[in-house]
């Protein structure tokens, strides 16, 4: 079962601590909270994770979170998708056919 929310929307001012604050205020039990960052500058990107504490039901967490307002920004609460590994890999191009041509020049 499911147990980490995706959280949307945070403003920019916005901690791990702060994150996690406002999910436990809200009446839920947190294990953990990160709010994630650019890998180049540091800064916030808007967005983070919440992993529930044992026992607390996600269907709950979503309708009690969801629009609430943290520092003046309606929160945007979803159930947190696994994280991707089927990348698309950037394929040779060329002629018609897809394949490159060699050239004799």
């Amino acid at each position: 079962m499911a147990t980490k929310l995706f959280v949307g929307n945070l403003p920019h001012s916005t901690t791990d601590a702060t994150l996690g604050e406002f999910v436990t205020n809200a009446g839920f039990q947190v294990a953990s909270a990160v709010v994630i960052r650019d890998k180049m500058t540091g800064t916030p990107r808007g967005f983070g994770f919440v992993e529930l504490g044992e026992g607390e039901d996600i269907q709950r967490a979503i309708a009690g979170l969801n629009g609430q307002s943290l520092e003046g920004r309606p929160l945007t609460v979803n159930e947190a998708r696994p994280p991707r590994t089927d990348f698309a890999r950037p394929r040779g191009g060329g002629g018609r056919d897809g394949f490159r041509r060699r050239r004799d020049y």
